[in-house]
């Protein structure tokens, strides 16, 4: 704890090369509001700096040329094993390098460079009011636009982001990187109001990281590709920080198609 009171929190920034959808994803390059490129990994770290009262931050690889990337705008590196299947592993296996270095690890995934840096402190306050919870994370409200971005990568065969659905406690039910819950064809507005956006920033409590690893992934995350339904399979209480939707498109990076549209949202946005 910190003087406060509040829980201290570190964040884990995990990158791999060899992503199936995207090879050398943390190395892309996107360009800002000044014309200047910088690599979504560096971006990422850019964000996790914003974020006051922080015990430390740390990029978790495995991999040599993002080590030489982060080591090229001033980052800290933490080795991870090459056998990480996912980003909650990989910062399970940081943790064993790093000790005890915080009350709450946050996992910031660098696929959504558009996330404000303000969620953070947010979803840790989330994580400390549900004391059942393992672990806690964002949920987007989306927008009209964001929708229909999600609509057509779904309709080309893309994958355009994770979609999330909860109870009435605000605690997750299921995840899928199909849009749930189903939107008719003729669906109106209102049918749009129920899509929420998860984004890839993760809360967790040490020992539900404990739990995670000890076990192996759940038939629905790995048909779904998606780490954090292991938690639910698991039993353990998965906290949604609940956002309204956004002034600005939270596109994730998970195709080369999205540069050119987080680029227009970051020169909008005035971000460099």
């Amino acid at each position: 704890m910190t003087t406060s009171g509040k829980p201290s929190f570190a964040i884990i920034i995990p990158a791999r090369y060899a992503s199936t959808r995207y090879p050398g994803k943390p190395l892309a390059k996107l360009k800002g509001a000044s014309g200047i490129s910088k690599s979504l990994i560096q971006r990422s770290w850019e964000c996790a700096m914003q974020v006051p009262d922080c015990a430390g931050v740390w990029v978790a690889t495995d991999d040599d040329r993002i080590v030489a990337e982060v080591h090229g705008f001033g980052g800290q590196i933490v080795m991870t094993s090459p056998d990480c299947a996912n980003g909650t592993e990989r910062c399970a296996d940081a943790l064993r390098t790093l000790g005890n270095v915080a009350d709450v690890i946050v996992n910031l995934q660098g696929d959504a460079p558009l996330s404000p840096a303000s969620l953070i402190p947010a979803l840790i306050d989330r994580l400390t009011a549900d004391a059942t919870a393992a672990m806690a994370t964002p949920a987007v409200r989306a927008s009209a636009q964001t929708v229909q971005h999600l609509l057509t990568d779904a309709a080309a065969g893309r994958v355009g982001g994770t979609t999330v659905v909860m109870n009435a406690a605000g605690q997750a039910l299921y995840f899928s990187k199909a849009i749930i819950p189903y939107i008719p064809r003729t669906g109106k507005p209102q049918d749009l109001a129920d899509v929420h956006l998860h984004l890839g920033i993760y809360a967790y409590r040490p020992s539900a990281l404990e739990q995670y690893v000890a076990l192996p992934p759940s038939p629905l995350e790995l048909v779904e590709g998606l780490e954090q339904l292991r938690f639910l399979h698991l039993g353990l209480p998965v906290s949604l920080l609940q956002i309204d939707a956004l002034p600005w498109n939270v596109i994730e990076l998970n195709n080369p198609s999205d540069v050119p549209l987080i680029e227009t949202e970051l020169a909008r946005l005035g971000i460099d």
